[in-house]
């Protein structure tokens, strides 16, 4: 059983570990959007957008509302973009460490 949800949580991680799927979970941070709203806010093709969309809503990232023609996703669990921040702000410390440590050997040399 330890196993499989390691291998789920893999899973997880892999769908997010994708730069545009990145950039769409923290465009839907705020609330819903629809493809459209998606492809001008990304500056990418639709048809790039809705395959993303397809692998976050397949992996439960995101959820689907269906308004006539449009349709407007949202995450599906707000831990999804604390994990994402938390994450991100990883990324800004180990940064900003290497910066440090980049700066301090500049000055020895």
């Amino acid at each position: 059983m330890k196993k499989e949800v390691f291998e789920l949580q893999a899973e997880i991680c892999k769908t997010l570990a994708n730069p545009k799927r990145l950039e769409i979970i923290a465009s839907l941070k705020d609330g819903e959007l629809s493809v459209g709203e998606l492809v001008r806010a990304l500056g990418i093709t639709k048809a790039n957008v809705s395959q993303h969309l397809a692998v976050l809503r397949q992996r439960r990232v995101v959820k689907t509302r269906r308004v006539g023609v449009n349709v407007y996703y949202s995450i599906h669990s707000p831990k999804i973009t604390a994990a994402c921040t938390l994450m991100k702000s990883v990324l800004m410390e180990q940064l900003a460490e290497g910066h440090s440590i980049a700066m301090r050997l500049k000055k020895k040399a």
